[in-house]
């Protein structure tokens, strides 16, 4: 039991994991796709970027179940890239004038919302809430809109039709993405009231 105990603790300190090392590439392209769309405006390249970042986003969970490649980072690291790579989207989506500023501004003001009760979470003790399935469904609709809105600035019947789905995938997405914020919200108001205080002693 003691070395089962030992192994899990290393496993879950590793760093260096392939699911990691995804999401790592996944928030190095970031700064690359806000070049290429307020830059050169070189769509084409900026959707190559999106499409492979949506893949790596998908594959990273999918590792790290398959190879067992589990780790602490990776709990923190994948939501945050996550996070990051829908908030500099929609501010270079936005500022190209892709998508309207009300959209921009609801999806970054539900984890602003969502980040102001975390201190409440760490007087029970936690640090955050488990990820939970509206909040992936929400971001797999995301991952897939930008994409879509960004080739729907072409012309003809494939840029329409991407509009069309696009513009599909965004209105679900935002819309899950605040059920899940209101059911974290929830979580955290059921756990308030079920869970004492910690007291953390003094030095």
């Amino acid at each position: 039991m003691p070395d089962e105990r030992r192994e899990e603790a290393i496993r879950t300190r590793r760093v260096w994991t392939v699911p990691n090392v995804l999401s790592m590439l996944r928030l190095a392209a970031l700064p690359l796709f806000l070049w290429l769309v307020l830059g050169p405006e070189a769509d084409g390249w900026a959707l190559v970027v999106l499409m492979l970042s949506g893949v790596t986003d998908y594959l990273d969970g999918y590792l790290a179940r398959r190879l067992g490649q589990y780790s602490t980072v990776g709990e923190i690291l994948d939501p945050v890239a996550d996070r990051l790579y829908i908030l500099a989207v929609i501010i270079g989506l936005a500022l190209r004038d892709v998508i309207p500023w009300w959209v921009a501004v609801a999806l970054p003001l539900r984890d602003l919302l969502l980040w102001g009760l975390v201190p409440i979470l760490r007087t029970r003790g936690y640090s955050s809430l488990p990820v939970h399935f509206l909040g992936k469904a929400a971001t797999f609709n995301l991952l897939y809109a930008f994409p879509l809105l960004l080739l729907g600035e072409g012309d003809g019947v494939v840029a329409t039709m991407a509009l069309v789905f696009g513009w599909a995938f965004a209105v679900w997405g935002i819309g899950l993405y605040w059920w899940a914020g209101v059911l974290y919200a929830w979580q955290v108001r059921k756990l308030l009231a079920t869970t004492e205080r910690r007291v953390v002693p003094r030095g």
